[in-house]
């Protein structure tokens, strides 16, 4: 368990503030003052994959922690009360001002960071994405710049996560 696991990071209780939070299983800390027990679970994430007509795949450069400066695909997460493909819509809208035309659900991956010292677990769901158009795209909100990659062009130990460098590979090696 990596000093950043959230059963070892998290000391005090979030409903009652009493130090008396400690592990209770593998995946939960109770609090041995009021009861509570808060559950280790993953947050969910979206990841797309676009290419162009030369069949190069769309990268982004992260622009914030974790790994700023490394290679990634275009999403984020999944915010509460919203659907996958909601949020691929939104995300890629807030990154690229990409509007999406299709999408189709690939499969899913989980994954860990580490962000401000605690490990973040996330279940990362990917969308093969056709967008209306490629035109006029520009890097906002979270990504510093964009790119779009031959399998031959990508350093794959620049990619920022596990499960985004398994995403990019499957893409490349999928039948067509």
């Amino acid at each position: 368990m990596q000093p950043s696991h959230p059963l070892i990071v998290l000391r005090y209780c979030p409903k009652c503030g009493s130090p008396g939070f400690k592990a209770d299983t593998e995946r939960s800390l109770k609090c041995s003052d009021c009861g509570f027990i808060l559950f280790i679970n993953s947050a969910a994430a979206v990841a797309a994959l676009i290419s162009d007509d030369s069949n190069k795949l769309l990268l982004t450069t992260r622009g914030i922690e974790p790994d700023y400066g490394k290679l990634d695909l275009p999403g984020g997460f999944i915010n509460p009360g919203e659907s996958a493909e909601d949020a691929v819509k939104r995300e890629l809208n807030e990154e690229l001002g990409l509007e999406v035309k299709s999408m189709q659900y690939l499969g899913s991956l989980p994954n860990e960071y580490i962000f401000n010292g605690l490990s973040i677990f996330t279940l990362d769901l990917v969308f093969r994405v056709v967008p209306y158009t490629l035109t006029n795209l520009k890097p906002m909100d979270d990504i510093t710049d964009f790119n779009f990659f031959s399998e031959n062009d990508i350093d794959y130990s620049q990619i920022s996560a596990p499960s985004i460098k398994s995403f990019v590979q499957q893409f490349f090696h999928r039948k067509t």
